[in-house]
């Protein structure tokens, strides 16, 4: 069994900060090549901007809910590294919702961002994943990861618009993984709880008493830290997991066990 994704080809989104940041960290240092996407292009550039041409990550700024960007991104990854076989759907925003209000656009805005522009990198992706192996018979041809959470299965009313859209990138998951297993595309997904990410460290620093709480609503006792969803992503992308499809890997710290959320999930 080999974890190994040394020598492979990986585009992750959101990738110029958080957990997008900690997977594409953790997967050039293991030998991957990385593209990696995101909109800040700033953040892009302080984080990926001093690499030399051979090296094996690169960047990409870009709107993805856009269709031209996204086919722009493929395209660039070809040109650097020649292939792709791994997608990491990293990039998402969590947004406050009005549930009583009619002229809130959140869902909508959910929707777009951490469901629709997931679904139309994957078809693009695997449609060239499909093509690069063509000339391979046997052997899985890529994998596919989204960041999915478990606000999917409990939420709170001020959640709805974001736990609407993860549990539809759940299903988005399952339905994306039987239409491409004949293809021999694995996807997956990685559904966690609190992870110590920059938005909720500055959260933490403003309300001293949101660090107990998580806590107590987390069996183990703890915030998780990027790079522990970041190993299971990997595990996903790996031939460790390659008669694995159509999972949620939960990586929560026991938290979705309970029967209520009371703590924010970030």
């Amino acid at each position: 069994m080999s974890f190994s994704i040394n020598g492979k080809t990986a585009i992750i989104t959101g990738a110029a900060n958080g957990i997008g940041l900690a997977i594409a960290r953790q997967f050039a240092d293991r030998g991957a090549n990385v593209m990696c996407a995101d909109m800040d292009e700033k953040k892009l550039v302080e984080e990926w901007g001093n690499q030399e041409e051979d090296s094996n990550v690169r960047y990409f700024a870009g709107d993805l809910r856009q269709r031209l960007t996204i086919a722009n991104l493929v395209s660039a990854t070809i040109d650097a590294f020649e292939r792709v076989d791994i997608l990491v759907n990293a990039s998402r925003q969590v947004i406050p919702t009005d549930a009583l209000n009619v002229e809130d656009t959140s869902v909508a805005l959910l929707l777009e961002q951490n469901l629709m522009t997931s679904l139309h990198l994957s078809q693009q992706v695997a449609k060239r994943m499909i093509k690069q192996g063509a000339d391979q018979p046997e052997g899985q041809l890529g994998s596919i990861i989204n960041l999915s959470s478990i606000a999917s299965r409990n939420t709170r009313p001020e959640l709805m618009g974001y736990s609407i859209a993860a549990a539809a990138l759940d299903q988005m998951t399952r339905s994306l993984a039987l239409a491409l297993a004949p293809e021999r595309i694995r996807v997956n997904a990685v559904a966690f709880g609190s992870v110590m990410s920059a938005s909720l460290r500055a959260s933490i620093m403003e309300n001293s008493e949101l660090r107990d709480d998580i806590r107590s609503q987390t069996p183990l006792g703890r915030i998780a830290g990027p790079t522990e969803i970041a190993d299971s992503v990997q595990f996903l992308a790996a031939d460790s997991s390659a008669f694995m499809t159509g999972e949620i890997v939960t990586v929560d710290g026991g938290r979705s066990l309970l029967d209520a959320v009371s703590a924010p999930v970030h």
